[in-house]
């Protein structure tokens, strides 16, 4: 019995010592695809507001999983993504449809596209389509451990309200395995606001963000204010594009506006169930 319960504690031992290295490898990856020297300054600028590393571990990111980015746009986290997953894991880019007739969908996809090809950290990348409610295979389904959408919802509640706001987080809930994480940033608009204020202004409800994703099969299991930005009231001009780094208004209260900085975000990690 005595080399029974030393051989549990040596494996214990073990297993703990492993679990920190994962952890510390985890670590290390991450901060070192985001101080690679190939971002630009733009780029470097802009992880004071998005806490790129605060946020993937919030979520639970890990570089031997299978993630799932949702409209990446320009590339701002793909560029961390990417190469933080190319040796041991996946990265899906869920990007505009090619058959779009929309040309700035056309052009973003463009230069994605372009990036891809010519960029040595983006060499692992699968590249799928993704405007809800038509085009909805981000990846096959039950493949992926952590899907992330960055400020995209309002995008989605803008064009056709609650119908294509559920048909993408659906989507996700496909792709994922059952149990694997769905991460969410948003704009976040106060719960006293009124709702109609989600029409029009790129703020979204955190209420409501978590109710359609109930509805899609998921279940909230943390929240975070790793974004929030107290010193945003929600309340401007052309809405969220007046902030930083849109900056809507252009010169007029930019020095205001810039002292506020980008908008305040709700971070939210859910699972499926």
């Amino acid at each position: 019995m005595k080399f029974a319960f030393k051989t549990l504690a040596v494996i214990g031992v073990i297993g703990a010592l492993n679990n920190t290295a994962l952890a510390q490898s985890s670590d290390t990856t991450l901060t070192s695809a985001i101080q690679d020297t190939t971002r630009s300054e733009k780029s470097r600028a802009r992880d004071e507001f998005r806490h790129p590393v605060e946020t993937l571990e919030f979520f639970g990111f890990k570089p031997s999983q299978t993630v799932v980015e949702i409209a990446p746009g320009g590339g701002w986290y793909s560029e961390i993504l990417a190469p933080a997953l190319k040796e041991h894991g996946q990265y899906y880019a869920a990007h505009f449809p090619k058959d779009s007739d929309v040309g700035y969908y056309q052009r973003s996809l463009a230069s994605f596209q372009e990036k891809i090809a010519k960029d040595s950290r983006f060499t692992k990348t699968l590249l799928t389509e993704f405007a809800p409610p038509t085009h909805l295979d981000i990846a096959p389904a039950e493949s992926a451990d952590l899907v992330l959408t960055f400020r995209n919802v309002h995008n989605w509640y803008m064009k056709n309200g609650d119908e294509t706001v559920l048909s993408a987080f659906k989507a996700f809930n496909k792709a994922l395995k059952p149990g694997a994480i769905l991460g969410v940033v948003e704009h976040r608009l106060p719960e006293d606001k009124a709702d109609e204020e989600q029409k029009r202004s790129g703020y979204m409800k955190q209420s409501y963000v978590v109710s359609i994703a109930k509805q899609a099969g998921f279940e909230l299991v943390a929240a975070s204010d790793i974004n929030a930005n107290p010193k945003d009231t929600a309340t401007h001009p052309k809405g969220v594009w007046t902030l930083p780094p849109t900056l809507a208004l252009g010169d007029e209260d930019a020095d205001k506006y810039r002292k506020i900085g980008e908008s305040d975000r709700m971070t939210l990690k859910f699972k499926k169930l």
